[in-house]
């Protein structure tokens, strides 16, 4: 059986991306040995990947938005990538259950696992904390990246 495409949060693209990242290393590990399998990225990551690196106060922030583009588009010309739409929407769909929500900072990671759930995925992270019960079936999606390093 095929290892499951990878849906990379936010954290993990930083990493690939930052030389300085405290888990840059194991980012890299993780991305040599399955990347060939398939991986994705979302408009929610791609946003806050720019959002992030592109911020002054990122310590390694590479500069603007415009200086960030560039990183971004050479990481979604890699041949295993793929684009996830979002398609899921808290008010609609059984997919994500609110009222399992522990507080308000699990809204986007919640929401990242069930988009992977939905595309027959998984999450990929280094947050070992990420809750998992309100995302039915998202036990089994979140993937975590050994971050030894």
């Amino acid at each position: 059986m095929d290892a499951p495409i990878a849906l990379l949060d936010v954290n993990v693209l930083i990493a690939l991306l930052d030389p300085q990242h405290v888990h840059h290393e194991p980012a890299h590990r993780w991305f040599q040995a399955n990347a060939s399998y398939g991986w994705a990225t979302c408009p929610l990551t791609q946003n806050a990947l720019l959002r992030i690196l592109s911020n002054p106060r990122y310590p390694n922030s590479p500069g603007g938005p415009a200086s960030v583009m560039p990183l971004l588009q050479g990481m979604l010309s890699h041949p295993g990538h793929l684009f996830w739409p979002d398609l899921l929407s808290w008010s609609t769909d059984g997919e994500l259950q609110a009222e399992l929500l522990l507080h308000h900072g699990q809204i986007t990671d919640t929401y990242l696992l069930a988009l992977a759930v939905h595309q027959g995925g998984c999450l990929m992270s280094f947050d070992a904390r990420l809750s998992t019960c309100a995302v039915p079936g998202g036990g089994d999606a979140l993937c975590l990246i050994d971050s030894q390093v």
